[in-house]
């Protein structure tokens, strides 16, 4: 069982992202949504996800900040920033943080879901 994390405080977004991993994977797999990332951050461990997704600007902790509070020697998963903002900054940082696998626009969700889980 492949488990999936989804940590956006917009549950519309959640929703689509979802949808679009169920169409793409083809294993048995189980997807958790969090609209917080210090509610996931208390449910994670357990969960064990080999992927995560996370989007940048929420309120109380951004995911940013939970990437950095993350103990990623325990926690081995695909870590994937999905965003709506295409900030180069973040972009930037992304890229050069060893811990996210890509930065992901939310605007092409649909192609970038995809590529992920048919690799």
């Amino acid at each position: 069982m492949v488990n999936i994390v989804l940590i956006d405080d917009d549950k519309v977004s959640n929703f689509v992202t979802a949808k679009w991993i169920q169409k793409c994977v083809k294993e048995s797999h189980c997807i958790f949504k969090f609209s917080s990332a210090t509610e996931a951050l208390e449910n994670l461990y357990e969960i064990n996800p080999k992927f995560l997704f996370v989007d940048l600007i929420m309120p109380q902790m951004t995911g940013w900040d939970f990437i950095d509070q993350l103990n990623h020697e325990t926690l081995k998963s695909e870590i994937y920033i999905l965003s709506g903002s295409m900030d180069q900054e973040d972009i930037k940082k992304a890229d050069n943080n060893r811990h996210v696998k890509k930065f992901l626009s939310k605007m092409s969700l649909k192609d970038n879901i995809r590529g992920i889980f048919q690799n």
